[in-house]
């Protein structure tokens, strides 16, 4: 063993693939436009049958850039931008680097309380909406400091044919926007400047440019601010890790007001010379639309996407054979549902395993991923270059050794700048250890063995105390979702007067399964070979389906809040 895997054991799995990559000190439209003048005529973004070639792209942002000067806009100044992923996101995204303003990253189905606080906490002068959530959106520009709305139309950049298609389908139920001054149609804006003025560093890579948002899972989503040196470590430790050249194409149905979506399938996709392939709505039918007609080689989704699609009598007509690479992020990939994806991309010609994908927002996204052929069950994989992982004891900084449980601490160039408007919070997650570095501490618990594989346990926040045993959740649901008759399963801890806590499993059936007592009896005896009695849900309901959060995890909180009402509704209750 050398001295370097002595430090970071993993890097045993990593064959010719640096250690470590060297940050491009250059703003995300530096990196974007050296890539677009060397690539020039090959596609960069490709959306409903348009494409962009790399000098078509870099002049609509470079237009956007100059619109949004013309309109006041500046270094420092941000702007809210709630787009699905269409071609507008991309180009309002790049050309706000370009001018040296925050990218507000935002969902367009965000409500609108949501909306007025991220614009409030971020200052937002300007807006960035679509049609569709006009009325949503509008009453946010009015009640905060935003100035100006632009409006884009998911047409915007259709060809005619496809134009007249969306007309007649989705476009019937839009209604037409009011043009008053504040509110301005996209095609209006881009032709508001004269022509673009010769480029100006007015941003530091280190400065903050971008906000995106954490999932909210326990309370009002906190705003993280990131650099463009953030998003530069993920792209050049993505590229160099995959590979990546001018000759892929990365199918981007991951939203771009996540890091997952606007890091990897967008932004690493881009500036790596690849095309990112937009798909502007989540669901099965699009993405396998889009992976008959343009066949990207590489794919990502999360583990509920992936099964939904095997679930999908279409999903057979897929040829994999061009398959370069398939990730999995956003949530845990219980490994049964990687041995059945796995088997079905075999089938269909793919030459390739899906590799599960650890990471959060605070450092953008992925910092960890599975080395293809060394798959370890379980495992939510290995640090990527330049990044090191460790556990320490909770709340503290003192790492612990290999197989101890504790919480993840992440030492990367990814490092998020810090919440914004928050410095407790920082404080509290940005800790220096004794190497005098800087490690974000995740809120996140698991063990790493003696190899540097990562081993997820779950949220600190999300431990359930039985008995004073702690059980957790998402081990629960892994074991819960092996079991052939369960489609998916999630675990929350209710009020218990014997236990204090205990668990309650909601569960979607199988597809043809009878959800009876019958069924709850055969999990709960299953439930009891795989954990210790503590973790055995004591409560078991079935239920058609479960509340999501906005990228498609199951919003366990939302299942909490309603075990609280119900509890609440009872202890109300007049005794008899």
């Amino acid at each position: 063993m050398t001295a370097a895997t002595a430090d970071r054991p993993w890097l045993k799995f990593y064959g010719d693939t640096p250690a470590d990559i060297v940050v491009p000190d250059m703003t995300m439209y530096e990196w974007f436009a050296d890539t677009a003048r060397r690539e020039t005529e090959r596609p960069a973004v490709k959306f409903l049958g348009t494409s962009f070639t790399f000098t078509q792209l870099l002049a609509a942002v470079n237009r956007c850039a100059a619109s949004l000067e013309a309109l006041g806009i500046k270094a420092g100044d941000s702007v809210l931008v709630s787009l699905p992923n269409i071609p507008n996101v991309v180009i309002a995204f790049l050309a706000l680097n370009r001018v040296g303003a925050r990218a507000v990253m935002t969902h367009p189905l965000s409500s609108g309380d949501e909306l007025r606080t991220f614009a409030t906490e971020t200052n937002a002068r300007m807006a960035i909406g679509v049609d569709m959530f006009y009325d949503t959106l509008r009453p946010v520009v009015d009640d905060t400091g935003i100035e100006k709305l632009i409006v884009c139309h998911i047409p915007d950049y259709l060809s005619p044919i496809m134009k007249v298609g969306f007309k007649v389908t989705k476009g019937r139920a839009i209604k037409a926007v009011p043009s008053d001054g504040t509110a301005i149609p996209w095609a209006d804006f881009m032709k508001s400047a004269h022509v673009p003025t010769a480029y100006e560093r007015r941003i530091e890579p280190k400065d903050g440019a971008v906000v995106l948002f954490s999932g909210g899972t326990t309370s009002m989503p906190k705003g993280i601010e990131l650099s463009s040196w953030a998003f530069n470590a993920l792209a050049k430790s993505m590229i160099t890790l995959k590979n990546l050249t001018n000759d892929d194409s990365v199918l981007a149905i991951m939203p771009a007001f996540h890091g997952f979506g606007l890091g990897l399938c967008i932004y690493t996709c881009i500036v790596g010379g690849a095309a990112s392939v937009l798909v502007p709505e989540v669901g099965t039918k699009s993405y396998i639309d889009a992976l008959v007609k343009y066949k990207p080689t590489y794919i990502a989704g999360v583990p509920t996407l992936f099964r939904s699609l095997m679930n999908t009598p279409e999903f057979k007509r897929v040829d994999f054979s061009g398959l370069r690479g398939a990730f999995s992020g956003g949530d845990s990939l219980v490994p049964e549902l990687k041995r059945q994806f796995d088997d079905v991309l075999a089938a269909q010609g793919g030459k390739v395993e899906v590799e599960e994908g650890y990471g959060l927002t605070e450092c953008v996204t992925g910092c960890a991923l599975s080395p293809p052929g060394f798959y370890r069950t379980g495992s939510i994989g290995i640090p990527i270059p330049s990044v090191r992982i460790c556990v320490v004891k909770p709340d503290t900084i003192e790492e612990l050794p290999p197989g101890s449980e504790g919480e993840f601490a992440v030492l990367s160039e990814q490092t998020m700048n810090g919440y914004v408007d928050d410095p407790e919070a920082t404080a509290n997650t940005l800790r220096t250890h004794a190497d005098g570095q800087v490690w974000l501490h995740t809120g996140d618990l698991g063990t790493m063995d003696e190899d540097g594989y990562l081993y997820f346990l779950g949220r600190i926040k999300r431990i359930i105390k039985v008995s004073g045993i702690s059980v957790y959740p998402a081990q629960v649901e892994q074991i819960l979702e092996t079991h052939p008759k369960v489609k998916t399963a999630c675990v929350i801890g209710i009020p218990d007067d014997y236990q204090v806590s205990s668990v309650k499993a909601f569960i979607i059936p199988a597809d043809g399964v009878v959800a009876d007592d019958a069924l709850a009896a055969e999990l709960r005896a299953f439930a009891k070979q795989h954990l210790l009695k503590w973790a055995v849900p004591r409560h078991i309901e079935f239920r058609s389906q479960l509340p999501t959060t906005k990228v498609g995890k199951v919003a366990y909180t939302e299942l909490e809040k309603e075990e609280a009402a119900k509890a609440a509704a009872t202890n109300a209750q007049p005794d008899s």
